[in-house]
């Protein structure tokens, strides 16, 4: 996520913070300009400094991935022939919105960032937020055709869409979940981890729950799941990220502003995240 001050500025001793704070829960990469970065609302150049400092912040620690996406294909074009990727591992992009593109045209947006990224493509399908879904056939046809594009972060919550993907993909194709609530059981079912939202603010239980999927470890997997179930429900309820958001500055980590149109979490929602994060720590000292 990206810190604002009260002001509306970026806060980058906040976002120093972030970053410092998910690393430290052993995040095994970091998703910069994303949704949750509210990506939507910063400047060309708010983002060009945005990912500058998230680069040398991590000071190549963990891998970095930024958010190039939308749905003016050659804006995106000229954005990442226009950006300086040292420091940058691969890009996210979100499949085109509001257009309303045909699987065909879907396809050809992707090839065309594909073949002008000098770094590897993530897909990112969310149709709660684009009302359009990139079909598994289309998935697959780009997986098969193009090197550059190396998987899929999927937040469709269609649970057969996400198992056929995995069963019909090209091995070296990775498949993460885009859905922080039921990462657990689309990991058992063969997905490769996840990009999150609640890691923001919890990346060490929710790595753990992640790694414990991973490796089979049932028990503890649901166990941690379990205990994080409350607290994934809640930051969302206000929709993201004012809702981790808020969390982080209950932790202590940074601020809770917002950009418009979006608000800032309502009263009744810290205090329940309050509630719950308490209970959490609790849990975590008996543990």
């Amino acid at each position: 996520m990206t810190p604002f001050k009260e002001n509306g500025q970026v806060d980058y001793d906040g976002l120093k913070k972030v970053i410092e704070h998910t690393i430290k829960g052993k995040a095994e990469y970091l998703v910069t300009l994303g949704t949750t970065g509210e990506s939507v609302t910063l400047t060309k150049e708010e983002k060009t400094k945005v990912l500058e400092f998230t680069i040398e912040t991590v000071k190549g620690r963990v891998p970095v991935v930024a958010g190039f996406g939308g749905n003016n294909t050659a804006e995106i074009i000229d954005s990442i022939k226009h950006t300086s990727f040292k420091g940058v591992d691969a890009i996210l992009s979100v499949s085109p919105y509001y257009n309303q593109p045909t699987q065909e045209g879907i396809y050809r947006h992707y090839r065309a960032i594909a073949d002008a990224s000098p770094v590897p493509v993530i897909l990112y399908n969310v149709p709660s937020r684009t009302s359009s879904n990139i079909l598994v056939q289309t998935t697959l046809r780009l997986a098969n055709d193009s090197k550059n594009i190396i998987g899929i972060k999927e937040a469709s919550g269609d649970f057969q869409q996400v198992m056929t993907i995995v069963r019909d993909k090209p091995e070296d194709f990775f498949v993460v979940s885009g859905d922080d609530a039921i990462t657990l059981p689309l990991v058992f079912l063969g997905c490769d981890g996840v990009i999150s939202v609640i890691a923001n603010a919890f990346p060490k239980e929710f790595s753990e729950m992640v790694r414990a999927s991973l490796n089979y470890d049932v028990i503890r997997a649901r166990k941690l799941h379990y205990r994080l179930l409350e607290t994934m429900s809640l930051i969302f309820r206000e929709g993201n990220p004012a809702g981790v958001k808020c969390a982080l500055e209950l932790l202590g980590v940074c601020g809770s502003e917002v950009r418009l149109p979006l608000a800032p979490a309502s009263d009744n929602l810290k205090k329940d995240l309050q509630a719950a994060i308490h209970l959490l720590n609790r849990v975590k000292a008996v543990a």
